[in-house]
């Protein structure tokens, strides 16, 4: 249909129309098809034919569906005719030399009207018998003739005859993109001699150069003799790198030429490659590649990038196994450079493997890598999954409870993702007895999709049954987003069913202690659960815990989270073994290969290990895999937009919904834009919309984002992380009723979506960063929480639901591999086991060496070392090789943490926590971080350098720079007030101390920038805490009350140099400026006015007026009051300050949380009590406070060495407003210390 559209377009047509009989279109048949329709489609049924036997589309004659195929998009993006990419594609062989290539090459259609004239044919014999690859054809022949011009051309020969020439120079234009065409045709078949071959060919058009010329006469700035005298000379080019500029002047016997080869040879490319091998399966490994660029970059020879082809081969070189574009950038020349590939592996394992890294445009820079297998060890094999069994499928009422039973058969959850159910799924009936039933450990893995989370439910009914509703549970899942969701359900549904509380940790650890005794479900994350769960020692409610809920557990391997998930199951293990509480472990994983050692880790008998494979899905998922070869990911994504219309066509017959995920925010306005000009311009434009206009209207209003607007009129919604709340609401709305049909959503909301439909499409599954010139792949996870919303709206309708991925084309057999079979699940502890040990340490779980190695005993880390010991970097599976290597990681980890004075190792045996490891733990902040603020902080730093410090942080390392925010930053850092430090900070670092400014100086950004802003501005406030603690140990009063007052500005989003009134609600600078004029500076002094002057000084609205006059009523006036010591102390005297806090407040006064709307989350009130000289900018005392309506705390210090009148300062400083700060004096008069008799009798 499109097809026969588009012919109507073309000036084909409009003669037809005019002239039919020209065409062979009888007058009978124009006259029965006005519109020549049916010939249009009899031309395009033709053409479609001729291209699916040659193998260019795939057309389906039923359906007349057309489908693009590599070769066909090879042929179209290098302009290449049917009949020669056929040619080609039928001609080409693995084994093709020299000759062979030429000769097809020849073959090409596009010189078929070149033919051989008279008058040509004593030149091109002469050309013939110089140029250096043997012609086999008769000079008769036309393909001689393109054979012996194109060897002409590379050989740089003259001709004489113009029409010799005028063929030359179509011949020569010609050549790049044909020879391009057949290096992508053997690359796609992994074809390695002749990909290389042709990629030479590609090189020598381009160059007009032999390989087998000296490399040096491409930079075209040396003599001819000189290249000729060292094309001379019997010496491998590698050799070169080794002479001096001395030894290549004699070299050439020309000593002035010696260091301009000598820079020469330096300047062109090479590279040096090392390589790790981690085997992931028995059948893949994983390659971590190590590029460093080894010569000098000139922008005169190099441009701003150099390309290269990153090539794997097999043992024989012969197969190419993984093919990769890789660009080297000028700003990257000096780094080293990770790229990581997945590649098959047989059995019997292979001697080696071969990593080939070849120039795009160079020839000769190439550079191999032969890794060796001769000490591989694959891991085990795993053991078969768990047979789905073919149950009658269990009704709700088998839950025995008409509360539980209410909560699934409601049709009034609706809002929490329960829709009414009567039965449950296939893995849900089958693990029901297991965690209805029993109290045992549990593993349950099965496809995304499954609604594990009623299984997790089945397992806290069963806990709250046993245990007469006093038991209680911890859930914890990796993804944030899914913590606050389960909240809110089992709030909804069991908290009320059961009269129980249900709870979310925050990272405060007192706080978090008071909800787990108040709650009986408490959700988290794994660093919240970990920090609460570390001193357990303390928490009576941590040793009572009765059900332990891990979501999610195939994340092991992921970020940060992972690990920490893995230390808090194993230390819930660990905890019940001590205490001998009878605590229940459930873990809900994704499809895992290696399940059983999942279960075994947890303690699971194997009746209640449930491994399923990916074919288990409740509701069958066909999944389609679609490669794109564009190499720039903008291009690919363009790319992608027809064939999303298309297959959304496909899935939408009976309005079925369908989600879009594409990379980012950026991608998913822009496909969603993309969409709705596609359907604009079609027959049918609101064919994904299926409300009227007037009662979309009334949504629309409620959106401000253009793109959203623009695109919901076409029934294309758009979910991102940039909308707001309100209009989050509105997408959901109008998506969940089928209003919309298509929801396009970016790659960060797939895990928190919690909307079905039956067609997903993964539209691109790369995304650039702008430190790493190589785009990045989603991990796999990602991909499966995309395609888990595939679930035909919960499992309740019948049919098949659909998932289409698209991918850059060297992807598609690592996605084939990963989604399509269960994934193995590895532990990554090892590479963050430094803060986790120093945690133990400081908790006295772990009090020597020996304590460390059988801590480790306890995690899937060690469960796995005999598993896949080669992934862990173990020589052997044997005890012993386990034994050495965990002896050896304790030693190198403990001998970190030593030198970054966290913990003490005495008698080379025994651990003891120092205080900086301390204050790693008890903040759960990283140890190198801490480690940063020991060693940068000094006595007179100011907030400026503190800034500095904080976003150097190792916190802010993996904070994303996107394509384009590089100048984006830099321009937003020229207007703000402080400067960055000449050197000395990564891009990280860089971007973390302008958003920090940013946020003190109010500046607008985009959304993403936003989003990251709000994650550095609360990680940021949780930095300065244990800066305080670190800079107090030094005792230094002045950076200490920098960190304080910056604490402020963070949390308020404004600089210490404006008006404190700015954190009030409406309070513009202008408004302040007047207020300050009339000598108003803070909030007591506009609480003190009238209302009749307050009111015409501010000029606001009575609405306005309401929420200033809130705002002012949170804000919090304390009283303090203190007893020093009224007589004389000695000197070094232990002095001790008691001090009384009480808040100016209303009886029934309860705390809120800190009035700051530019703060990205809920903070709770926080001050700091201090006591400091500030003559000797010495910090004697200090102390943290919770003040509600009334505290009492007391200093304690040591009385100034120096006898007299010490005039110290009592500081009262709070850590989230500006203006509330008190200072007193504090005199005391210190007396000499005593010293021999004469003290004692004084």
């Amino acid at each position: 249909r499109e097809a026969v559209e588009w012919l109507g377009y073309t000036y084909l047509y409009v003669r037809m129309l005019r002239n039919p009989t020209l065409y062979g279109i009888g007058r009978e048949a124009l006259r029965d098809d006005r519109y020549l329709e049916a010939w249009r489609a009899a031309l395009v049924h033709q053409a479609a034919t001729l291209l699916d036997q040659r193998g260019l589309c795939m057309y389906d004659r039923r359906s007349g569906e057309l489908v693009s195929t590599p070769l066909g998009r090879v042929a179209s993006h290098y302009y290449i005719t049917h009949g020669t990419i056929a040619a080609f594609s039928d001609n080409m062989s693995p084994s093709m030399g020299d000759i062979e290539v030429c000769r097809l090459f020849s073959l090409a259609e596009e010189f078929k009207f070149c033919g051989v004239r008279a008058e040509e044919k004593v030149e091109l014999a002469r050309l013939l018998e110089r140029v250096p690859i043997p012609v086999k054809e008769s000079l008769e022949e036309a393909s001689a003739k393109i054979n012996v011009l194109l060897q002409a051309h590379i050989s740089g020969m003259r001709l004489d005859g113009l029409s010799l020439m005028s063929d030359m120079v179509y011949v020569t234009q010609s050549a790049a993109r044909l020879f391009r065409a057949m290096f992508e045709i053997a690359l796609r078949r992994g074809w390695s001699a002749l990909a290389l071959r042709l990629l030479r060919f590609c090189k020598m058009v381009a160059l007009k150069q032999w390989s087998s010329q000296s490399p040096l006469r491409q930079f075209r700035a040396l003599p001819e003799e000189v290249l000729n005298k060292l094309e001379r000379k019997d010496l491998a080019w590698n050799r070169y790198y080794d002479l001096s500029s001395q030894e290549l002047g004699e070299l050439v016997r020309a000593s002035k030429l010696g260091k301009a080869l000598h820079r020469l040879v330096h300047q062109f490319p090479r590279l040096e490659l090392a390589a790790h091998v981690q085997p992931i399966t028995r059948a893949t490994m994983r390659i971590d590649l190590t590029i460093t660029p080894d010569f000098q970059w000139d922008d005169k020879v190099h441009g701003g990038a150099q390309s290269f082809w990153i090539l794997a081969e097999d043992a024989d070189g012969e197969r190419i196994l993984h093919s990769e574009f890789f660009v080297l950038r000028r700003a990257h020349r000096e780094e080293d450079h990770s790229v990581s590939f997945i590649v098959p592996v047989t059995e019997p394992t292979p001697p080696q493997y071969f990593v080939r890294v070849v120039s795009d445009v160079w020839l000769g820079a190439e550079a191999v890598l032969p890794t060796s297998f001769r000490h591989l060890i694959l891991p085990e094999k795993n053991p078969p999954p768990t047979e789905l069994l073919d149950l009658q499928p269990l009704p709700v009422s088998a839950l025995r409870n008409a509360a539980f039973e209410r909560i699934y058969t409601s049709k009034a959850l609706a809002h929490v993702g329960i829709h009414g159910l009567m039965h449950f799924n296939p893995i849900q009936t089958q693990t029901f007895n297991a965690l209805y039933g029993s109290d045992d450990n549990c593993l349950v893995a099965a496809p995304a999709g499954s609604e594990l989370v009623v299984c997790a439910e089945f397992a806290i009914l069963r806990m709250l049954i046993a245990t007469g509703g006093e038991g209680r549970c911890a859930y914890v899942s990796p993804i944030e987003a899914q913590v606050k969701s389960r909240a809110a359900r089992w709030e909804a549904t069991i908290g009320a069913a059961a009269g129980v509380q249900v709870g979310v940790l925050t990272g405060d650890g007192a706080a978090d202690n008071k909800l787990l005794e108040r709650c009986r479900i408490v959700c988290a994350t794994p660093e919240h659960w970990d920090n609460l769960s570390r001193r357990w020692r303390q928490r009576k409610a941590v040793q009572g815990l009765s059900l332990f809920v891990a979501d999610e557990v195939h994340l092991l391997g992921a970020g940060d989270a992972g690990p920490a998930l893995e230390v808090g199951i194993s230390r819930v293990r660990y905890v019940a073994s001590q205490t001998g509480a009878a605590t229940r472990v459930v873990c809900l994983a994704a499809s895992v290969a290696n399940g059983r050692d999942l279960g075994d880790w947890i303690g699971a008998p194997p009746s209640a290990i449930f491994a399923f494979p990916f074919g288990a899905r409740p509701v069958p998922l066909q999944i389609r895999i679609d490669g794109y070869a564009a190499l720039n990911v903008d291009a690919r994504q363009d790319a992608m937009l027809r064939p999303t219309l298309h297959a959304l066509d496909d899935g939408s017959s009976a309005g079925q919904p369908a989600i879009v995920f594409a990379p980012t925010r950026r991608y998913a306005r822009a496909a969603a834009t993309e969409l709705a000009a596609l359907l604009a311009g079609s027959s049918r434009p609101t064919r994904f919309l299926h409300c009227d206009e007037a009662d979309l209207a009334p949504f629309l209003a409620q959106v401000d984002d253009a793109a959203l607007k623009g695109a919901l009129e076409f029934g294309v919604a758009v979910m991102h992380e940039g909308l707001s709340e309100r209009e989050r609401g509105v997408v959901r709305k109008l998506y969940a009723s089928g209003a919309v049909q298509v929801l396009v959503a970016s790659a960060a909301e797939a895990w928190r979506l919690e909307l079905d439909a039956r067609l997903v499409v993964v539209m691109g599954t790369q995304t650039s960063d702008a430190r790493d010139p190589a785009s990045a792949d989603f991990p796999v996870t990602d991909v499966l929480a995309m395609l888990g919303w595939a679930r035909a709206a919960g499992g309740r309708q019948g049919g098949r639901c659909a998932a289409r991925i698209m991918c850059a084309a060297p992807r598609v057999e690592y996605y084939k591999k990963f989604l399509l079979e269960p994934l193995p699940v590895e532990s990554h502890l090892d590479l963050a086991l430094h803060d986790h040990l120093n945690a133990e340490v400081v908790c006295r779980t772990v009090e020597n060496k020996q304590d460390a190695v059988d801590y480790l005993t306890w995690t899937f880390f060690y469960r796995r070392l005999p598993r896949n010991p080669n992934f862990y970097n173990l020589a052997g599976a044997e005890h012993r090789h386990i034994s050495e290597h965990m002896s050896e990681l304790v030693e190198l980890t403990v001998g970190e943490l030593d030198a970054s004075k966290c913990l003490a190792v005495e008698d080379e045996m025994e651990l003891s926590p120092l205080n900086l490891g301390m204050i790693c733990a008890f903040y759960y902040v990283r140890y190198t971080t801490v480690e940063l603020f020991a060693s940068s902080v000094a006595a007179r730093t100011r907030a400026k350098g503190i800034v500095e410090i904080m976003a150097a942080a190792t916190e802010f390392d993996d904070l994303p720079l996107r394509p384009g925010e590089e100048e984006a930053v830099s321009r937003m850092l020229a207007h703000l007030p402080l400067a960055l430090p000449q050197a000395g900070l990564g891009m990280a670092a860089v971007k973390a101390h302008c958003l920090l400014q940013a946020h003190m100086s109010r500046r607008n950004m985009s959304a993403e920038m936003a989003g990251d802003r709000d994650k550095v501005v609360a990680s940021a406030v949780k930095l300065l805490q244990p800066m305080v603690d670190v800079i107090s140990s030094s005792g230094w009063l002045s950076p200490a009350l920098a960190a304080m007052e910056l604490s402020q500005c963070l949390v308020q989003g404004q600089w210490d140099k404006d008006s404190p009134l700015l954190q009030l609600p409406h309070i513009t600078p202008e408004i302040a400026a007047r207020c300050e004029a009339k000598g108003v500076e803070g909030v007591f002094d506009l609480l003190d006015l009238e209302d009749d002057e307050r009111s015409a000084l501010l000029q606001l609205s009575d609405t306005q007026m309401m929420d200033l006059a809130g705002a002012c009523n949170a804000y919090p006036s304390v009283e303090m009051e203190f007893d020093a010591p009224q007589e004389s102390v000695e000197a070094g005297e232990q002095v001790t300050v008691a001090v009384r806090l009480a808040r100016e407040c209303e009886d029934d006064w309860a705390p809120v949380p800190v009035h700051a709307p530019r703060f990205p989350q809920p903070k709770a009130e926080a001050w700091w009590l201090l006591v400091g000289d500030t003559s000797r900018n010495a910090l004697l005392a200090i102390k943290r406070v919770t003040l509600k309506k009334t505290a009492k705390a007391k200093l304690s210090f040591a009385a100034p060495d120096a006898p007299g009148k010490a005039g110290l300062t009592l500081f009262f400083m709070s850590a989230d407003f500006l203006g509330a700060d008190q200072e007193y004096e504090l005199n005391l008069d210190v007396r000499p210390a005593a010293g021999g008799g004469e003290g004692l009798d004084d």
